[in-house]
Formats: C-alpha cells, structure tokens, sequence
C-alpha cells in the first residue's frame, strides 16, 4: 500500500485549504488502495475570511489548528514530515497556499515561498518521489523544482503568465485532465481553478491521485 503525504494550508476556499480538493483527495487516495496523513504547519493565518460575506475578520487562526478540522483531528505538524516514511505528496488548493503557505496571492510574480514547505517539498523531489499540486498549488513550482518544470492552473493567462515569470513552464488544461512533468514528476491540475461542480472538481483530482499512485 502507497502510502501519500498531504499538506493543507488552513480550512476554507478563500483563506485556507480548498475543502472540496482536500476530501476529494483522501477520498479518491483511499478509493485507489493508498494510504494517507494530512500534514499542516504551525503557524497563524495570513488573515481571516469571513466565507459568507467575503470580508475579512478582525481574528487569528492557526493553519495547523484550522486543517484540523478538514482532517478530522488526524494530522501533523510539517515539522514532522519526514519524506523517508511516504511514496508521494499531496497539495491540494485553496488561497491558503496562495496565502499562508506563499504570497503568491498578493506578489504573485515577485512572491516567495514558506520556506519550511519549500524543504519538505525538495525532499521528495530529491528521492524522485512524485508531487501532486491541484488548483492554485502549481503556483508554488516555481519555487520548488527546475526552471522549466512543466506546470498548470487552468488557462488564466495573468496566473499562467506569473507561474512562467517564477521558473514553472505553463501548460494549459481543461478541467478533466492533468499535466504530467515526467522528468521531474511532477502532477498538476486546475480543479476549483475551473471546476464549476465538485463532480467538475472530482474528475482531475482522481487522474491526477492516479497518476501519483502509479508514478510512486
């Protein structure tokens, strides 16, 4: 049994982890004969969303605490991720990568990246484990693997042309389907990007959950 690590970035589409994107992917993981541990680090919330209104909160939250309920109390800190346990990796989307785990939302082209997660992340790139990044995630490539990395967030070109301007190399994607890099095994595809469903969200994510299961 593979066994996938996943990092979320907080619990909601607009200042944490997508919880579409997270479920999903524990459940097609789970429906495809892996294992999984959900991984968030310790520290506060770029801000707070109030998810009804779309205005912001005079409040703190922590990403580790907030991911927690996604995970239903059964995760870790990033600090203890250790890639040496786990085939592969999981970053669903959600503005919390775009955020809390980077700037990217605010800086885009001239973002940086947590670099705790930079880390974890280069880790598995190191032992030629396999990464899955969904919906905005594939943002954060650019920080993480080679110049050229193939990439995708849909097909916005100001998204696209920021995640050329990083290093990635853009590939646009429908929503059914993903972009493999081969070389760098590297799997990414634009769920809530431009997912109008969850059953739109599901389609990508399951390919892309398959792929990651068959490249490790």
């Amino acid at each position: 049994m593979k066994k996938i690590a996943i990092i979320l970035s907080g619990c909601g589409v607009f200042d944490g982890a997508e919880i579409h994107e997270s479920v999903l992917t524990m459940l097609h993981l789970e429906q495809l004969g892996a294992s999984y541990q959900c991984f968030a680090p310790d520290i506060q919330q770029h801000h707070v969303i109030n998810h009804l209104t779309g205005e912001e909160q005079a409040q703190t939250r922590n990403v580790l605490e907030e991911s927690a309920r996604i995970a239903r109390g059964d995760i870790k800190d990033l600090a203890q991720l250790n890639a040496n346990d786990f085939d592969s990796l999981v970053l669903p989307g959600g503005f919390g990568v775009a955020k809390n785990l980077s700037n990217f939302a605010f800086d885009g082209a001239q973002s940086n990246i947590y670099e705790p997660l930079k880390k974890f992340c280069q880790m598995f790139a190191q032992q030629r484990k396999p990464i899955a990044y969904l919906c905005i995630a594939p943002a954060l490539i650019g920080h993480i693997h080679p110049t050229g990395t193939l990439a995708t967030i849909g097909n916005d070109e100001q998204t696209a042309k920021a995640v050329n301007q990083l290093g990635a190399k853009h590939v646009a994607c429908t929503v059914d389907d993903i972009i493999i890099d081969n070389e760098q095994k590297v799997i990414s595809t634009p769920a809530y990007m431009l997912a109008e469903s969850i059953s739109d969200a599901s389609k990508g994510i399951y390919k892309a959950m398959q792929a990651l299961i068959e490249m490790a």
